[in-house]
């Protein structure tokens, strides 16, 4: 096995390619791994039956953990490099001449993979790199090859940014950006307008520009925009984590992602340009006006301008060419419509829940102070650690969504704070008890005996219900209501011993108080109208 692990995410998607019937040097090169990396990988899951059955049902996260973990790949120490910037300048020539890396990227990929280590700064990276050119010359690698683009198979995409527009949602002028999609055969587009750029937008606009076309290309080229590749995969010997969110959108449609090399626009070159076309052509001086009304005449200029107009490259009308040659051969869209499925690292709070969209979703107390991964439909929110699923909830649920299983034993009942909650909590172990509970409610008209009650449940309920009842019993007898009078009844023992078995005389009101004087004679007194003391 590899010394690097791989996400599971991406063991997903390499079986998901093997049952839609892709070789494997192809698998390596969308998973950008290296061919012994897939061998080793693809040997795996083979072993573990994994790689057959239908291209629809990929297996659950637990189970491709479960293949891979029999493995236990051996992680080495990676090297330590202390040295001057020309010790540096066989790496510095690889990511220039493998990778096309710029003096900026190359610092950068330096500093980020060797830390410390790398003393240089980013002038002297950038004098060695023009050094290195002057003596190599123009090489092969420098020719940009234009890529023929077979009919319904790839389509590129991208965010132009074009000013601010009216949001008729919230009645405010706010930053706009055009998402662009490209077909690299006929060249047609369509486009629409958004306020962000986030995992949801982003799906969204894959979903209606499909539904637009009638139709799916086979891949997709984005851009290393973080809704959709998390980490930029600067060269070969990385891997492009793509958003969750995306891959469970490519699942669906059935299309391939490609992502874009940062640092190298030409790799996506038609859709760059068609930003461009209509950032300075119907999307110029839109400054201040409305979305909807900016979005009604870009859709129209495409169909009647943009799509009939002859292309600059392909020399055709791009949406003739789409048309009459490129749907046929793009896949059809899903018969389902899309679920959007986003996906959220999150970490867990101290009162052992996360947020996701404004919203608390608990999960197992042992997780506190961890990361985990919220997979959030519109219905459900479900939560993974470790690849493995720990929580579910529903998204429409409270404000706060809480499993008391979540919660550690002997501390979960403190979340309630009603004292309708307590004195049915006690009234579940007795009469004689629920009547001990509201005795201490009752014991004081202005200090809250919440906490009180709290603790005193908690206590009882380490012991077995005769001597509970042996407890409450005393403790009313005698008038106890604290915690502490509680408890030294129990650690006494007390509740075991007989109450007195003497009663009180019954006290009732006296007829005639022996030192009381008669009302009358006091009114006698008072009327003499004399000042001597009496």
């Amino acid at each position: 096995m590899v010394a690097r692990r791989v996400d599971m995410h991406r063991l997903q998607e390499l079986v998901w390619l093997y049952r839609r019937g892709t070789g494997a040097r192809e698998v390596a090169r969308l998973l950008a791994m290296s061919p012994n990396t897939e061998r080793d990988y693809r040997r795996a899951l083979s072993a573990a039956s994994l790689l057959e059955g239908p291209a629809d049902e990929v297996p659950p996260l637990e189970v491709l953990k479960a293949a891979v973990l029999a493995q236990k790949p051996h992680k080495p120490v990676p090297p330590v490099h202390r040295s001057s910037i020309e010790a540096w300048r066989p790496k510095v020539e690889a990511l220039m001449v493998e990778h096309q890396m710029g003096p900026k990227a190359i610092f950068a990929r330096l500093r980020e993979r060797h830390g410390d280590a790398f003393e240089g700064t980013y002038s002297q990276v950038k004098r060695l790199c023009r050094a290195i050119r002057r003596e190599r010359g123009v090489g092969p690698e420098d020719v940009a090859i234009v890529v023929e683009t077979p009919p319904g198979e790839v389509a590129q995409v991208d965010f132009g940014y074009i000013g601010r527009l009216l949001d008729p949602s919230t009645g405010t002028f706010r930053r706009a950006w055009c998402f662009v999609m490209v077909l690299g055969f006929s060249r047609h587009m369509v486009a629409r307008i958004v306020f962000d750029q986030a995992v949801g937008t982003w799906l969204r606009v894959h979903v209606e520009c499909f539904e637009e076309l009638g139709a799916v290309p086979r891949t997709v080229v984005p851009d290393n925009l973080k809704a959709a590749v998390i980490r930029a995969a600067f060269g070969k010997s990385e891997s492009p984590a793509l958003n969750r969110s995306y891959r469970e959108l490519a699942r669906h449609y059935g299309f391939k992602i490609d992502p874009t090399p940062p640092y190298a626009p030409d790799k996506k070159g038609k859709v760059e340009s068609g930003v461009r076309y209509l950032k300075r052509g119907p999307l110029a001086g839109r400054e201040g006006e409305g979305a909807r009304q900016v979005q009604s005449y870009l859709s129209r200029f495409l169909r009647e301008e943009a799509g009939h107009r002859e292309h600059g490259t392909t020399g055709k009308r791009p949406l003739v060419q789409y048309e009459t040659i490129e749907r046929a051969a793009m896949m059809p869209l899903a018969d389902m419509p899309f679920e959007a499925v986003v996906w959220k690292s999150a970490k867990v709070h101290r009162d052992s829940h996360v947020v996701f969209d404004k919203r608390l979703y608990s999960v197992p107390w042992r997780l506190l102070g961890q990361s985990v991964w919220i997979r959030a439909t519109p219905r459900t929110v479900d939560i993974y650690a470790d690849d493995e699923r720990v929580a579910s909830h529903s998204r429409r649920g409270p404000k706060r969504s809480t499993d008391e299983g979540h919660l550690p034993d002997g501390r979960r009942d403190f979340r309630h704070r009603t004292r309708a909650y307590w004195v049915e909590k006690a009234a579940a172990l007795g009469p004689d008890v629920r009547r001990f509970i509201e005795d201490i409610f009752d014991s004081d008209d202005v200090l809250s005996q919440l906490r009180t009650v709290q603790a005193v449940m908690t206590l009882l309920a380490q012991y077995p219900p005769h001597r509970v009842l042996g407890v409450v019993r005393r403790a009313s007898f005698y008038g106890v209501t604290s915690y502490v009078g509680v408890k030294r009844i129990l650690v006494d023992a007390l509740d075991l011993e007989p109450l007195p078995t003497a009663v009180e005389p019954s006290r009732g009101r006296l007829s005639q108080p022996r030192f009381a004087r008669d009302i009358g004679e006091l009114f006698e007194l008072s009327s003499g109208g004399t000042d001597e003391p009496h």
